[in-house]
C-alpha cells in the first residue's frame, strides 16, 4: 500500500524543483505509459488505479480527470552528441509547454531525432510537454545547450543553419537541402539577435490572405510547415 509520503513524492514530480530533486518525471495514461516501457527509459514505478485505489490515483494525478494509470520514470543521462549529417531542429526561448510538446511530436513524424534547445525554453519533463508530445520525449533527443554556441558548430562543419523570420526568402522558393539546423523561435519575440547572427539562410512563410489577416503564426504550426516542406524536397 502506498504511504501518504509516497503519494506526496510522486505529485511533487509537477513541479520542476522537485523533478530536478529527484532526477525523476510522472507520465499518466495507457499510450504514455506504454511508450515509456518500450523505451529506452527506465520506468521506476508503475502504478494502476484497479491495484491502488481511486483516491490514491486522484492524489497523485496531475490531470483533471485521473487516468487508470501513471509511471514514474528516471530522466536518462545525457547522451554523447555526435554532429553527422541530417536535418536538426532548434527551438530558441520556446516557452510554452503545449507548443514544445506538439514540436517534439512533429520532429518526431519527420524523421528529425535531436532537438536543440535554449536554456531558458520549457524542460521537456514538464507533465503538460509529457501529454503533448505523445511519447515522443521517449525517441527525440532533446539537447539544452548554449545555442548560438551549438549554430556555430554547424556552420563550421559546413551545414547551414535556417531561421524563420518575417523578412526572410519564402520558403517555398528558397533552395533548401537535406543537412542543417532549422531555428525557430519564441512565441511572441521570434529568433533572438545573438541566435540570428549565427543564421545563414532566412527564411519566411507566406501569407496568401486577402486583406487583414493573422500578423503570424504560432510557432508549432510554422514548424510543421517548415518541417513537411524540407521533407517534401529531400
Amino acid at each position: 500500500m502506498l504511504t501518504n509520503a509516497e503519494i506526496k513524492r510522486i505529485k511533487s514530480l509537477k513541479d520542476k524543483k522537485f523533478r530536478d530533486e529527484y532526477a525523476q518525471f510522472a507520465v499518466e495514461g495507457e499510450k504514455l505509459v506504454g511508450e515509456a516501457l518500450a523505451s529506452a527509459f527506465k520506468v521506476e514505478a508503475v502504478y494502476r488505479e484497479s491495484e491502488i485505489g481511486q483516491e490514491a490515483m486522484s492524489r497523485m494525478s496531475n490531470m483533471s480527470s485521473p487516468s487508470p494509470v501513471l509511471a514514474v520514470v528516471n530522466k536518462p543521462e545525457p547522451r554523447p552528441l555526435i554532429l553527422e549529417r541530417g536535418l536538426y531542429v532548434a527551438l530558441d526561448s520556446v516557452r510554452d509547454p503545449g507548443n514544445m510538446g506538439t514540436i517534439l511530436r512533429l520532429c518526431d513524424w519527420f524523421g528529425v531525432t535531436t532537438v536543440f534547445a535554449s536554456m531558458d525554453s520549457v524542460e521537456i519533463y514538464n507533465p503538460k510537454v509529457v501529454q503533448a508530445s505523445m511519447g515522443s520525449i521517449f525517441r527525440v533527443n532533446t539537447v539544452y545547450c548554449d545555442l548560438p554556441a551549438v549554430c556555430k558548430r554547424f556552420t563550421d562543419a559546413g551545414m547551414p543553419v535556417y531561421g524563420t523570420f518575417l523578412d526572410g526568402e519564402s520558403i517555398y522558393s528558397t533552395v533548401t537541402g537535406s543537412d542543417g539546423l532549422i531555428v525557430m523561435g519564441n512565441e511572441a519575440s521570434g529568433i533572438s539577435p545573438e541566435v540570428a547572427s549565427r543564421v545563414s539562410t532566412r527564411l519566411l512563410i507566406p501569407s496568401f490572405s486577402k486583406g487583414v489577416g493573422p500578423e503570424s503564426l504560432n510557432v508549432a504550426t510554422a514548424s510543421a510547415i517548415i518541417l513537411s516542406e524540407f521533407r517534401r524536397r529531400s
